[in-house]
């Protein structure tokens, strides 16, 4: 897979951006609030439909502006097809070479991404919803379908909380949301959990490379309040009679909170060293190796599954990364071949994923500027106009 042609419009505070990436390593270089993350994003939204940052649709339109629109050229298996999504009116339309795409199966057709930014490094002492977007997020590159399978889960539990809320509720009735939100839940539990039997193991070995401990990391999920069904060898449909066992035992609660208690919505994941808990008892640094681990077992995951690399974007990580992991990050970059786009404030920190072929982008309120030579980048961090 290759992104061979981007085109943003009115994205955010890009106004017009049009790019040729180089095969290899795209670097954008800027002051932080210049629109950098924004380019990124622009991708992710483009190969995933989802925002990379949380919040509405409405806020990706540029001030001013009706409509947002991200279109990508892709040669995909030898064939070049051109994917775009446009937002208007709060609502995403997504499109396949200049026609509404009939699918989200359709629309995706073998393209993937992984995203890499300072929050997730972040995420192993953060709270259960952080780990749980983490998660998902790589469940989604591995299986896309689970796009529509979660949202499929998500309506169902809204439906069920708009019945807790609203007050005394027939047994019966309730049971009929509950038969719907246990059999979307069920294929959520699927996914995650073929995920974590991909993934698990190459995250531990990539972190022993890099952890500077002899204890060992572990990856988990194993999802609460589920009785004493065998998470591990539970078929979906065991799965799906307990959580509805799991959602009629804790109905009385629910009634009384108003919301449901159990489901993957309210799962975390763990993440442990040396069988103690990463988030108590890991440094910054080996709480950041972690993620780097897990985000490098996925790039390596999706490769093996697929049979090419996914496109990787990573927000200006190595600025919060400790001088031996950020080159061995831009090390692992440089030699896998993959298309990647860095984003950064300092050029230095990046130059190790860079070849000749490297496409240098300025970035500065907004605008997107190609630099002809890669000595020029470093003039970009304090431009002419400005005091160093």
């Amino acid at each position: 897979m290759r992104l061979l042609a981007l085109h943003v419009q009115d994205f955010r505070n890009l106004g017009q951006v049009t790019l040729a990436p180089s095969p290899h390593a795209s670097i954008a270089v800027g002051q932080n609030g210049q629109g950098k993350t924004n380019l990124l994003e622009a991708l992710y939204f483009l190969a995933t439909l989802k925002p990379l940052r949380a919040g509405r649709l409405s806020e990706l339109v540029r001030w001013g502006t009706a409509s947002a629109r991200v279109t990508g050229r892709f040669l995909l298996k030898g064939a070049e097809r051109e994917i775009s999504v446009e937002v208007a009116g709060g609502v995403r339309q997504a499109f396949v070479d200049g026609k509404k795409a009939s699918s989200l199966e359709e629309y995706f057709g073998g393209v993937s991404v992984v995203a890499f930014t300072p929050d997730d490094l972040e995420v192993v002492k953060g709270g259960p919803d952080a780990r749980r977007a983490f998660l998902d997020r790589a469940v989604f590159n591995r299986f896309p379908a689970f796009l529509r399978e979660s949202r499929e889960y998500g309506r169902a539990l809204k439906n069920r909380n708009r019945l807790l809320k609203a007050g005394p509720v027939d047994a019966a009735y309730l049971e009929a949301y509950d038969e719907t939100l246990a059999k979307t839940g069920a294929r959520v539990y699927v996914r995650r959990r073929a995920l974590m039997a991909e993934l698990g193991p190459r995250a531990q070995a990539t972190f022993a490379s890099i952890g500077r401990t002899p204890d060992p990391a572990a990856y988990g999920y194993h999802p609460a309040h589920l009785g004493d069904v065998d998470f591990a060898e539970a078929d979906e449909a065991a799965l799906a009679v307990a959580l509805k066992e799991a959602l009629a035992a804790r109905s009385r609660r629910d009634l009384d909170r108003g919301f449901t208690s159990v489901g993957p919505h309210v799962d975390d994941v763990t993440v442990t060293l040396g069988k103690r808990s990463a988030r108590a008892y890991a440094s910054q640094g080996q709480q950041r190796a972690l993620v780097l681990g897990w985000k490098i077992a996925e790039i390596e995951n999706l490769e093996a599954a697929m049979g090419f690399l996914p496109l990787l974007l990573l927000d200006d990580v190595s600025s919060e990364l400790d001088p031996e992991r950020n080159t061995y990050l831009m090390n692992y970059l440089a030699a896998s071949g993959a298309q990647v786009f860095l984003t950064t404030t300092d050029a230095g920190l990046v130059r190790g994923a860079a070849a000749q072929d490297t496409l240098w982008l300025g970035v500065r309120t907004g605008e997107v500027t190609s630099v002809t030579s890669v000595q020029e980048p470093s003039a970009l961090e304090h431009p002419a106009d400005e005091p160093a």
